[in-house]
């Protein structure tokens, strides 16, 4: 996986420093109380939900692929960091209690990839949190419109790194960084391929159209790892 935020992490670091917050609410409902779980913050960016972890009891280990934004991280506590590819883990099996991806979604390369090294360094009775882009409604497809509702474009079928188009406008992420669709059915097929029970989903904000989705999965036993 290319670090494509490498280069523009300050231009980043600058437009996301509310975001975390914005995402309070839902985020830590879906986490719950984790008193001193071990949690790999999976593509941790700049760091920016660190403090909201810890706030849950939780240990936080931060990882993500860009060199410039873990620049930003180091500057948010003492929260061990390491520079890798999401699907290429370079921790031993059953390394964690509880994984966490915030957002990452729309920058993997191999989605299905990333969730078979989840379910590698999770532990046995681990939790598997996913809070980002909504497949449907979010992402390289949707136009966004004035009333509050989103267009979905015929590009939605098409999986993978799509090429810039006429909505998307301005200077936001699709335009920076590139952004990588995964519809509705792969995103769910990657999970039950990788051996993931899903046990409770949730679309955060109060928005007429979700632009997010936030999942809770468990390790099926029956899955060989």
């Amino acid at each position: 996986m290319r670090a494509r935020y490498n280069g523009v992490a300050d231009w980043y670091a600058a437009r996301s420093t509310n975001w975390a917050e914005d995402n309070r609410e839902d985020l830590l409902a879906l986490l719950g109380p984790g008193e001193g779980r071990l949690c790999l913050d999976l593509g941790c960016g700049t760091g920016n939900y660190f403090a909201m972890i810890k706030e849950t009891g939780r240990r936080v280990f931060g990882l993500d692929r860009s060199s410039d934004q873990l620049r930003f991280a180091r500057t948010k506590g003492d929260v061990p960091l390491v520079e890798s590819d999401a699907a290429r883990l370079p921790f031993a099996a059953e390394s964690f209690d509880d994984v966490l991806a915030l957002w990452i979604s729309t920058d993997l390369d191999d989605f299905a990839g990333t969730l078979r090294e989840i379910r590698r360094v999770l532990r046995p009775d681990g939790l598997f949190y996913f809070y980002g882009v909504h497949p449907c409604f979010n992402g390289p497809h949707v136009e966004y419109q004035e009333d509050g509702g989103r267009l979905a474009h015929p590009t939605y079928r098409q999986s993978g790194w799509h090429q810039p188009s006429a909505w998307w406008a301005g200077d936001g992420i699709r335009g920076t960084v590139g952004m990588r669709h995964t519809p509705l059915a792969e995103f769910l097929n990657a999970f039950f391929a990788a051996g993931f029970v899903l046990e409770h989903a949730v679309e955060p904000g109060d928005g007429p159209v979700p632009g997010a989705l936030a999942v809770r999965a468990r390790l099926s036993s029956g899955v060989p790892r």
